[in-house]
């Protein structure tokens, strides 16, 4: 029985419009908060710094977002394609959750990507930093899940 790759496309190298739906892939998956449906998009073997802590392989991953979304209540993430070159990008964004005291934060970080020749991602660095914010200074009011495509982006907030 032979089993097939995993495919993610869109595959490297990338082009401006390829990385760009890369991207807009992750966000979607991220803004599920699904923690098993975004661990699909890293291979077995994926590494990641995330602030200071490391994470290796998809268990590590599930795990860690379980946490990660058990804490920041009401998740909403933002990611903008920075650059790209080959099979990496890196990417911008920020997000907006709330702790259980109702404390709400807005997190802007970058991420660094590096991708297999399957399209799925081998290698994340993240920086963050969290800025608490007043509930009246909230810029994400969608629903909970997908962006809507006419919900501006970080530059149109001045991100």
């Amino acid at each position: 029985m032979s089993s097939q790759p995993e495919v993610r496309p869109p595959l490297p190298p990338f082009t401006a419009e390829t990385a760009a739906a890369k991207v807009r892939a992750a966000e979607d998956g991220w803004n599920t908060r699904d923690p098993h449906r975004v661990a699909l998009a890293y291979t077995v073997d994926s590494a990641w710094r995330n602030r200071a802590e490391f994470v290796n392989g998809r268990d590590e991953i599930v795990a860690f977002l379980s946490r990660k979304w058990q804490k920041e209540l009401d998740y909403r993430l933002i990611k903008e394609l920075w650059a790209h070159d080959g099979n990496r990008i890196a990417v911008r964004f920020a997000y907006e959750w709330h702790d259980d005291s109702g404390n709400w934060f807005r997190s802007y970080g970058n991420e660094n990507w590096e991708f297999d020749e399957n399209g799925l991602m081998q290698r994340r660095f993240a920086c963050i930093n969290d800025a608490p914010i007043r509930e009246a200074d909230r810029k994400y009011h969608w629903p909970l899940g997908r962006r809507p495509d006419d919900h501006p982006g970080l530059s149109d907030l001045g991100f």
